[in-house]
């Protein structure tokens, strides 16, 4: 496949103050709706590659803000890239466009710590098929996977995980299974783990990889059904996996612990008071690794409903999160917020990919990037 073009500049909001040693953070928009013909982004993901560079994805939605499989809908998985820290992003990269009327949609992404490699795990669905109305048994809704070895400048053809990712055998009530979006990981023990939810009924679960991708296996079932659905996963100091779990009804999301690395699952138990939506969960410092202290992020909106992006953080490995700092690019009117995805950079300040307008439509997809005394101001804990 061809790389990407040439490093373009994008919106860019001014940068509050240097990043050297005072709290700083700075947004750009990626991907602007109305543009580049497609109605609307969203869905975004975002990884730091091996060489320091990011990688933002998201869904190209060409006819309309609807969802694979509503009305008349066609869904291209599209990327651009950064080299320089997300102040500017190359030009628009197709990974996918599956046909007229076909959707590639809901990407999550994890690096093989061990080989460098990229993964990308994703959807694909036939004409007209949803997550609701996708037939059991078949490939209506597919689950598939590439990978790149530069960096996301390139990506290898797919791989079918649909067989893994769903039990094909079922052919009265599992209809689709969708990864992520976002919130894969690679363990301390080198086993890549993707989050992973299905229909009908609702249920969430994982994939996972012991052999860097060649081979997957599917994980049980967290308890409860109908649950939720979108989650992300974060490894804890022990060598826990913690999900967060996007709720299907009530005021909170759920959160769920494995102690085998995503095979079997504890009783969920009740997580962040917030709007159904999909959040993002991402290790920021491990005192085993070197850092002063345990940090877990996590993003969302602090509503009412979708609006008013926040980070919080956890300092006691996922029981608590707190330190809300906002987020959204314009803080004293808080922009709507919805989707959003985290990453660490190599120089240790954050990124978050997310989706901004979104009672007004889904703009923008924007990249806000802050720093360690942006997150805790004045050294607070």
């Amino acid at each position: 496949m061809r790389s990407l073009g040439i490093s373009v500049l994008l919106v860019a909001y001014p940068l509050h103050v240097a990043f050297a040693a005072e709290p700083a953070i700075t947004h750009v928009d990626v991907f602007k709706s109305g543009t580049e013909g497609y109605h609307t982004f969203r869905i975004p993901a975002i990884e730091t590659a091996p060489d320091g560079s990011l990688v933002a994805l998201a869904e190209a939605r060409k006819h309309s803000q609807e969802d694979p499989g509503f009305g008349k809908q066609d869904i291209d998985l599209v990327c651009k890239r950064s080299t320089d820290g997300g102040r500017t992003w190359s030009a628009m990269k197709l990974i996918e466009d599956p046909g007229e009327l076909w959707s590639a949609a809901n990407p999550a992404t994890v690096v093989d710590r061990q080989n460098g490699r990229v993964w990308l795990l994703y959807l694909r669905s036939r004409p007209g098929r949803s997550t609701l109305t996708s037939r059991p048994g078949t490939d209506d809704m597919q689950t598939l996977a590439r990978s790149s070895d530069d960096n996301g400048a390139t990506w290898s053809e797919p791989i079918e995980l649909t067989a893994v990712a769903r039990d094909l055998a079922d052919k009265e009530s599992w209809r689709a299974s969708v990864v992520g979006p976002g919130g894969a990981i690679c363990t301390s023990k080198g086993r890549l783990v993707a989050p992973a939810w299905k229909t009908l009924p609702f249920g969430v679960f994982t994939i996972h990889s012991d052999d860097h991708g060649r081979t997957w296996q599917r994980g049980q079932m967290v308890p409860g059904q109908n649950l939720g659905d979108e989650n992300q996963l974060v490894e804890l100091a022990d060598g826990r996996i913690l999900m967060d779990i996007r709720q299907q009804s009530g005021p909170h999301r759920w959160l769920a612990t494995s102690s085998d690395g995503g095979k079997t699952w504890s009783e969920p138990r009740p997580g962040a008071g917030v709007t159904p939506v999909a959040c993002a969960i991402e290790r920021y410092t491990l005192k085993s690794a070197g850092d002063d202290r345990n940090r877990i992020l996590w993003t969302g909106p602090k509503g009412p409903g979708r609006a008013n992006l926040v980070v919080r953080v956890s300092y006691d490995e996922g029981q608590t999160f707190t330190g809300e700092r906002l987020i959204s690019a314009a803080p004293a009117s808080g922009y709507p917020a919805a989707y959003s995805d985290l990453t660490i950079l190599k120089d240790k300040t954050v990124g978050v990919l997310w989706e901004r307008g979104a009672e007004q439509g889904y703009q923008f997809i924007t990249f806000t990037r802050f720093n360690r005394h942006f997150l805790e101001p004045s050294g607070q804990r």
